[in-house]
């Protein structure tokens, strides 16, 4: 399990660097970040699209105009659509939006084409252009690594002063110091009332239950712990206490004085695509929409769920047939190991798999409850006596899981989502854990590609219902393409 600095430990740290990495500390990236995504951005395209066109008896109008074209349309494209700026450099893996970005190149590419007159084959050009595509893919995966390395080591964050009631204080700085995949380090907190801490971090200021008769004060008092901090951000936690009219009034005095103000509402694991803020008679409001269930998207899930497990059943068929074998040679029993889970609204089926384990396994489960390696309902070992040598590798492959193809085809499991769980598991859910029986359970998912046994109970539900709330179409198409490098790796399979 990665372990995860607390809050006081990181800041500390932050602390004790030269001046150079402090300056590094304070949210700023590493300067090398635009001007390398802006030489691949240039380079790329115009290149591939030079090497490509150049023909031995083709004039330089031919191949130098497109090149030089590419090169600059496809840094324009990525201007206008504000993957350059600072806050987004270094944030992102992910391929949609830059697959998207790719596509309007080439719907300018191809306006270009038309209106300087240029003839050449587009199957062509559209391959001239895929390295464009790949080279910006392999920079944003470096850039965000690097980023990451760095942000663990504590530097390039942005140090937050939390401002509200101790008990809310406490969540927050408790959520961000678990999670290093964020910017933000609490360095200090300033109370509203005189309760106390229990997070660790330090109280730096406290403010009164009401609001004083000078607003003046409020910043008065922010503003120094800020500046004792060296704070770059307020983070206002959910509150009674400060609201409406007196959170107003020192947004202006932080404001004035340069200082960045956020509000945390209290909502956990929610993503920012369900977020919608609004307007009600000055009233700012923040809509949150519930979950896909209905509708084109999970339509279209359904449809490839169904299409791509065939199409994987006729390629795979010679790997199947040749699993089945070694499973059936090298130990007596069936091949295939059926089982009841427990899928979507609770309603069992049966699950396949190759048999991975000896005959008469599940009959010793109880004698071995004692080496159980999991925190919570489920049973996990990592060297389980029970497991052949044939279904060690198996595991290590995930190839164990294949069966459960016609698990998809039959429409009881999706291609992607939670882990189907086993009855006397779900007999021992809290209500809260339920909510993953809400969709269909998954041959792969978030927990596959996020370290899988190796992910404690309370980390595997939280990524669980993270994707029961916050699923769509483009998140599955994600998770499958990173099941991939999760099934190489193979951490966590056993």
């Amino acid at each position: 399990m990665r372990h995860v600095q607390a809050p006081e430990a990181r800041t500390a740290q932050t602390r004790t660097r030269g001046p150079r990495a402090a300056a590094a500390a304070l949210g700023v990236k590493p300067h090398g970040y635009l001007p390398l995504t802006l030489l691949v951005d240039l380079l790329g395209p115009g290149l591939s699209v030079a090497l490509l066109l150049r023909l031995p008896d083709a004039p330089l109008r031919a191949w130098v105009l497109p090149a030089l074209l590419a090169g600059l349309a496809w840094p324009a494209v990525r201007l206008c659509r504000s993957r350059y700026a600072r806050r987004t450099l270094g944030e992102s893996r992910g391929t949609l939006p830059v697959l998207h970005d790719w596509l309007i190149l080439l719907g300018v590419l191809a306006l270009v084409q038309v209106a300087a007159e240029l003839r050449h084959p587009p199957l062509r050009m559209l391959a001239a252009l895929v390295p464009a595509l790949l080279a910006t893919l392999v920079c944003q995966k470096l850039t965000y690594r690097h980023l990451m390395a760095t942000r663990r080591a504590a530097q390039a964050v942005i140090r937050v002063l939390v401002i509200g009631e101790p008990t809310a204080a406490d969540d927050v700085a408790g959520h961000l110091a678990s999670r290093t995949d964020h910017p933000y380090v609490v360095v200090g907190v300033v109370a509203v009332g005189g309760s106390t801490l229990s997070s660790g971090v330090p109280i730096v200021a406290r403010l009164g239950r009401r609001a004083p008769v000078d607003p003046a004060a409020d910043t008065a008092a922010v503003l120094a712990a800020a500046r004792t901090r060296d704070a770059d951000l307020a983070l206002v936690t959910a509150g009674a206490q400060l609201s409406g009219e007196r959170l107003r009034r020192l947004s202006w005095g932080l404001h004035d004085a340069g200082l960045d103000l956020a509000v945390a509402p209290g909502l956990v694991e929610v993503s920012v695509k369900r977020l919608h803020t609004s307007n009600a008679g000055g009233l700012a409001l923040l809509r949150i929409a519930p979950p896909l269930r209905h509708g084109l998207q999970p339509a279209l899930k359904y449809a490839l769920d169904r299409t791509l497990a065939a199409l994987v059943v006729l390629v795979l068929m010679p790997l199947l047939v040749a699993i089945a074998l070694a499973v059936r040679l090298t130990s007596p029993g069936p091949v295939l190991y059926r089982h009841e889970r427990i899928g979507q609204d609770e309603v069992p089926f049966t699950m396949w798999k190759f048999r991975t384990m000896h005959v008469g396994a599940d009959a010793r489960k109880a004698e071995l409850a004692g080496e159980n390696e999991q925190d919570g309902p489920m049973f996990k070992m990592r060297s389980d006596p029970r497991v052949t040598r044939i279904g060690r590798l198996l595991r290590r492959t995930s190839l164990d899981e294949l069966p459960q193809l016609a698990n998809v085809l039959r429409g009881e499991m999706s291609l992607v989502g939670p882990r189907p769980p086993l009855a006397d598991e779900v007999a021992r859910y809290t209500p809260v854990e339920r909510r993953r029986l809400s969709v269909r359970p998954g041959m792969t998912g978030l927990w596959q590609i996020s370290g899988r046994s190796d992910l404690s109970w309370d980390e595997a539900v939280q990524l669980d219902l993270s994707y029961v709330d916050n699923w769509s179409f483009t998140s599955d198409i994600d998770v499958m393409a990173r099941t991939f490098r999760a099934i190489v790796d193979g951490r966590g399979a056993y």
